[in-house]
């Protein structure tokens, strides 16, 4: 059946894989407790025309989880869960110019990434070890050292939730921007809570070239004396990387990077090197300068730091974690307590990177 087809009206609930009260506690890294009232697991995307014609959860509100890596529950949720589980993927065309590679929005993200190098399509390897589904790194457009997902998007598939109808939007219309695109807002032609993504199209560029400029990089580089490493060089550094920094969600509860590095003026950041010599920062091509938040997070003396079960991880203070059964109660109280410290000393309003619900 295809996604635009219409399914007759007797035969949509029996179609449909639908729960009642589930856990939400595996779902979503941070491991926050949370029932949802209604799930719905789509496992393609004509699952999500079922849903749209179904009697009682076509007009009801619903709330799409992916891989739960970006979330912090704060309580249950009544709107019908539609856990996307769309699996599968592809080289969809090989041009002179790229690889078009195309993924199921239930893939994991890292085994996306995986999957392309072993296949021989590079230039994914910067974001390795990202959390999350495929299907969640457009609307977060999801990045890491010195790439954005913006920079290898083809296209992305949606279904419509109150049409059921499929349609694919190329990576101009997406509003990309940091941490942000047209799927976070609901506003002003947002696709929030009206779509969702069921499959993702990435373009890998030919010839591939390296994107070498972070610190971290660069000390790998300078460490092992190799100036000219490959995208699995790359890849394998990354890894190291984030995992002697960033806690992994199956041994503590957490959601990746808290807060959204600040971009400042030049200005500003000029003033604030004035006031704090040390401070980490990164000149942007426009102008512009990224601040790096953790940093001011820990000069601020949070790192360890906790409130109720959720605390400061003490290897890197721009994650949050799980320490102890935490509420997502907690860790909203600790994040703004936070972001109150950040402001008091730097002037800066940091931003969270998760939806908290």
């Amino acid at each position: 059946m295809s996604a635009s087809a219409h399914p007759p009206s007797n035969r949509v609930p029996a179609s449909l894989a639908i729960e009642t009260d589930v856990n939400l506690k595996p779902y979503n890294t941070f491991a926050l407790p949370a029932v949802a009232r209604r799930l719905v697991r789509i496992r393609e995307a004509a699952d999500v025309r079922r849903v749209v014609d179904h009697p009682e959860l076509g007009r009801a509100p619903k709330f799409v989880l992916g891989g739960g890596s970006n979330l912090v529950l704060t309580k249950d949720i009544d709107a019908v869960v539609l856990k996307v589980e769309i699996a599968g993927i592809r080289l969809l065309e090989a041009r002179d110019d790229a690889w078009i590679v195309e993924a199921g929005a239930g893939v994991v993200w890292h085994d996306l990434v995986c999957w392309t190098l072993d296949q021989g399509y590079p230039g994914l390897e910067n974001m390795a070890l990202i959390p999350g589904t495929v299907g969640a790194a457009p609307v977060q457009n999801i990045g890491a050292y010195g790439i954005e997902l913006k920079d290898r998007l083809e296209a992305v598939e949606v279904m419509d939730l109150v049409t059921g109808r499929p349609a694919l939007l190329p990576a101009q219309v997406c509003r990309f921007g940091y941490r942000d695109s047209v799927f976070k807002h609901g506003d002003f032609g947002g696709l929030a809570g009206k779509s969702v993504i069921t499959k993702v199209r990435l373009r890998l560029p030919r010839p591939w070239r390296p994107v070498l400029g972070y610190l971290e990089i660069e000390r790998k580089m300078a460490e092992t004396g190799i100036a000219a490493p490959d995208a699995r060089q790359i890849f394998d550094w990354i890894c190291a990387v984030r995992r002697a920094k960033l806690p992994d969600p199956a041994v503590i509860g957490n959601a990746g990077s808290f807060f959204k590095n600040p971009v400042v003026t030049a200005e500003q950041c000029k003033d604030i090197i004035g006031r704090d010599p040390g401070i980490v920062h990164y000149p942007m091509p426009d102008g512009s300068v990224k601040l790096a938040a953790g940093w001011m997070i820990d000069a601020c003396g949070w790192k360890g730091k906790a409130v109720g079960g959720a605390a400061v991880y003490e290897k890197q203070a721009l994650v949050l974690v799980n320490k102890a059964d935490a509420r997502g109660a907690e860790v909203v109280t600790l994040a703004r307590a936070i972001q109150e410290s950040v402001y008091g000393r730097f002037g800066i309003r940091l931003e969270p990177e998760p939806v908290v619900v």
